[in-house]
């Protein structure tokens, strides 16, 4: 007998090259003798190993009854590889000498081997020598190899693959755990559970009891053998009566199942695709709907807000013209950031919804008739038209009422004094006392009267004033006015009757005059000195006494210097009165002297000494008054202009910085240096940056508030308004958010089609290079200049200028005239990736039909996800075709309709 072996064959090696089964037997024992000592395992091994070689030779029209034994020649070994590889192996010696036996032995080893599979310890000469042990771990590497490597599912392979898809097939099954290739199985659960969810007609599941263990594998057995064509392989009692059944002989039955249903995966690939599908396009129907609610509320809010920044009915007093800017001030600190903040996240999530739609290959999102970004831009510039005008408005209307109540206290003031002047003065001049007076009495009284008259012109300017300014109130719009013009036509007529009166009086005097011969000349001249210096008097008082409005510290010091000037004519109008006072007493001297007894007061003038001591003291006393108001101006003016500086102060600061960091932003975009995460890290940290920077226009909002509670309204120590500051502040934050947003859209962009960061980088050195002005932009000559650079051929032909208007169309739907950096990535994304088209989801809906041109509701519902049958069923068109039946659905418009090719 030839020791095969020893005369120098190879001892096979189990567990090195080959794909798959390689990988799995390195994590395992070569074949563990131990186990095999089990009486119990050994027995369930050779069953099964039994029943699966039969159930492939019986193709050939044989079967082996001892595995052990039958393939000691070889011959039905050989027979055996060839039916379950298809191909053909060298011929086989036909001799009975042992020598003859091991060559056939190792021709079938040699074929095993050349699988990429290595035999460890496993001879010939065992096999032919009926060694048990070895024979059954040759015939479980055959089963590996051939029945188990090449199972896969979901990236995993052999053992780990078929484990996986058990799990998957058994999860819906109550009281069904699939863990391993033993214990997991005795129950007999798991073997029903996969007939089940295959073909569901042959088992009654719901009827199975865990606690019958026995029942339940040979119900899966007897129906397997019988509607599947899988030969029994164990025994029930086989697999309950041991602790732990054989993992092999437990695997080897499973994957007679695995291909039995082979067919039934593929639908689930299919199934998966399609439910990858509807995911997406239910996602981008959340957007949407998300997107057009924030975007209903936005201008919602912002018409019904525009109204009320566009009223411009004015309040009838300061105060509630000042509650008006206190409830402007809240909007603006309150109402209107979260506002900026809700614009800002909507065009965020639009630019990433458009995104999400160019990377699954679906037609750009439409918002309803006028929620467009565009209409929402519109609506918000219509806002801060209106914002500004109502602010504008706000702050005339407090200089208008301002102006008005200093007029109207004027009015009231001059009105006062006035008619405290006329009172009294057409009873005087109606009198009839010269007709019963003496010549000197008429003179007296003639005296009189040209005093009054000289006071009466005094005061002509005083009612020119009164007038003037009840004209100025009526052209303000005062909200009292009838009664100002009552009161001012009470004066005109009352001044009108005066003039004609005192006209009339003077005729009467003048033609009694010249009856009468003595006339007091001292109290003449008195009189005529005393009234224009108690007119001027009463004028200083009233000065001295006169409302006073001023916005500048100039203004201030302009009235601090005529006041000063006032004073300094105090001591030659002190020497007026002295004089005015000696004319009296010399009258009295001279009467004295004489003996002339006077008939009380002057007979030419009211304004006695006393009067005007009187009124010299008020004066006195008005003039240290004046100096307090003026000097409190004057400091509040001073306080003024510091709040003024205080506040250009900051803003000559923040305002240069807010257009640094605009121009900063700008190149930012626009270089865009290191990978996308690396740009987007560095835009986070500048936006951070400019968040951080928040406190310093929050201090300027607190100096602006202070300016406006001041009603300081203009200043000349910066150009740069609170406004300005807002606007770019909004800006900047704006601009920082959409580059951000740029990027990450980038990022979807490259991991959703597979571009690496070098691509990525390349585009982006390509695109920066054409970009000449720097502009974030490429015009068509330059994006020609560019694709031809990248290696695509649009030169100036006829060939070349239809290949460039393809591209152009496609980069630039709306013929803008210009490329963007998203929509050049786009483009290229598309050229060098590869997306699902409706005709693969087509083909994997076919799958899930059996072949048929349409669908039922029953098998959507068994294949996919409920949410996502249910989402099928709702949107797909009852099918028409000629082969329909009842129930039956589209699924072929469904699929177009996705991918925006037609409508649903």
């Amino acid at each position: 007998m030839v020791d095969y072996h020893a005369a120098g064959q190879p001892s096979y090696q189990y567990g090195g090259n080959g794909p798959g089964i390689g990988d799995y037997m390195a994590q395992e024992d070569d074949w563990d003798r131990d186990l095999l000592l089990d009486p119990a395992w050994e027995k369930q091994q050779r069953k099964t190993f039994t029943a699966w070689c039969n159930s492939h030779l019986r193709k050939a029209g044989t079967q082996i009854e001892n595995i052990d034994e039958d393939f000691r020649d070889g011959l039905k070994l050989m027979l055996l590889l060839e039916v379950i590889s298809g191909e053909r192996l060298p011929k086989p010696e036909r001799g009975k000498m042992r020598v003859h036996k091991i060559n056939n032995v190792n021709k079938a080893l040699d074929f095993i081997a050349s699988k990429g599979v290595k035999l460890v310890s496993i001879g010939a000469e065992e096999i032919v020598d009926g060694n048990a042990k070895m024979t059954l771990g040759m015939i479980w590497t055959i089963i590996l190899r051939f029945a188990i490597q090449d199972i896969s599912v979901e990236e995993t392979s052999a053992k780990e693959g078929l484990l996986l898809w058990c799990q998957r097939k058994t999860a819906p099954y109550k009281n069904v755990n699939v863990q391993n290739f033993h214990i997991s199985w005795k129950d007999g659960l798991a073997f029903n559970a996969l007939i089940h969810r295959h073909r569901p007609e042959l088992i009654e599941y719901d009827k199975l009891r865990k606690d019958d263990p026995v029942t339940n594998l040979n119900n899966a057995f007897e129906v397997a053998e019988k509607y599947l064509d899988i030969p029994k392989m164990l025994d029930a009692e086989d697999i309950v009566g041991t602790l732990r059944p054989d993992e092999k002989a437990i695997m080897t039955y499973v994957s007679c199942f695995y291909h039995a249903f082979s067919g039934a995966q593929k639908a689930e690939t299919a199934a998966n695709r399609i439910c990858k599908v509807l995911a997406v396009n239910q996602e981008n129907e959340h957007l949407m709907e998300d997107y057009e609610k924030l975007a209903s509320d936005l201008l919602e809010w912002i018409q019904r807000t525009i109204p009320w920044l566009e009223n411009r009915v004015p309040q009838k007093t300061i105060q509630e013209m000042q509650q008006k800017l206190e409830d402007f001030r809240d909007y603006r600190r309150v109402h209107k950031p979260p506002k900026v903040q809700e614009k800002c996240q909507l065009e965020i999530n639009f630019n990433t919804l458009q995104t999400k739609l160019r990377l699954s290959n679906r037609p750009a999102f439409m918002p309803s008739e006028g929620k467009m970004v565009l209409d929402i831009n519109n609506g918000w510039q219509h806002l801060e038209q209106a914002e500004k005008g109502y602010e504008e408005w706000l702050l005339n209307e407090i200089r208008r009422m301002e102006r008005l109540d200093h007029l109207a206290e004027k009015f009231r003031q001059k009105a006062s004094i006035h008619e405290s002047w006329t009172e009294g003065k057409e009873t005087m001049l109606r009198q009839k006392d010269y007709e019963t007076a003496t010549l000197s009495d008429i003179k007296a009284l003639i005296r009189k009267h040209e005093a009054f008259e000289s006071d009466l012109a005094a005061h002509q300017d005083r009612v020119e004033q009164i007038a003037a300014i009840a004209q100025e109130l009526n052209e303000l719009d005062y909200y009292d006015s009838p009664s100002v013009n009552t009161r001012c036509q009470k004066i005109c007529d009352q001044w009108d009757s005066l003039g004609s009166l005192t006209h009339t009086r003077r005729e009467a005097l003048e033609k009694t005059e010249k009856q009468l011969e003595t006339i007091d000349q001292l109290h003449l001249e008195y009189a005529k000195r005393a009234a224009p210096f108690n007119n001027w008097m009463e004028s200083a008082m009233e000065d001295l006494q006169d409302m006073f409005i001023v916005h500048t510290i100039e203004e201030i010091e302009g009235l601090i210097a005529a006041h000063d000037q006032f004073k300094s004519t105090l001591p030659d109008a002190d020497k007026e009165r002295e004089a005015i006072l000696g004319i009296q007493s010399e009258a009295q001297k001279i009467a004295d002297y004489n003996n002339i007894k006077l008939s009380g007061n002057n007979p030419y003038t009211s304004v006695t000494p006393q009067i005007i001591n009187s009124k010299w003291e008020r004066v006195q006393q008005l003039v240290p008054k004046r100096d307090h108001a003026l000097q409190d101006e004057q400091s509040k003016q001073q306080s003024n202009e510091h709040l003024r500086r205080q506040f250009a102060s900051q803003a000559n600061i923040v305002g240069p910085w807010i257009q640094t960091k605009m121009e900063e932003i700008g190149r930012i975009s626009i270089e865009m240096n290191g990978t996308l995460e690396d740009q987007l890290d560095h835009l986070k940290l500048y936006e951070q940056s400019i968040v951080d920077y928040k406190p310093n226009i929050d201090i300027l909002e607190q100096q602006h508030q202070l300016i406006q509670e001041a009603l300081i309204f203009d200043n000349k120590h910066t150009n740069f308004t609170m406004e300005h500051i807002r606007v770019g502040w909004e800006q900047l934050l704006t601009t920082t958010a959409r580059t951000s947003n740029e990027v990450e859209n980038q990022i979807l962009t490259r991991d959703a089609k597979g571009i690496s960061q070098e691509q990525m980088q390349e585009f982006r050195a390509s695109f920066n290079h054409f970009d000449k002005d720097h502009g974030g932009s490429l015009g068509p000559e330059e994006f020609k200049a560019c694709l031809i650079s990248l290696g695509y051929d649009v030169e100036n032909d006829r060939q070349g200028d239809a290949e460039f208007n393809r591209i152009m169309s496609v980069v630039d739907p709306n013929n803008s005239g210009v490329v963007t950096f998203q929509a050049f990535i786009d483009f290229m994304s598309r050229e060098t990736t590869d997306t699902d088209t409706a005709d693969q989801v087509i083909a994997s809906f076919k799958v899930l039909a059996g072949d048929k041109n349409y669908i039922t509701a029953e098998e959507l519902r068994r294949e996919l996800p409920p949410d996502q049958a249910e989402y099928c069923i709702a949107r797909m068109a009852p099918y028409q075709g000629p082969d329909a039946i009842p129930g039956a659905l589209d699924y072929k418009s469904f699929s177009t309709a996705l991918y925006g090719e037609s409508d649903l």
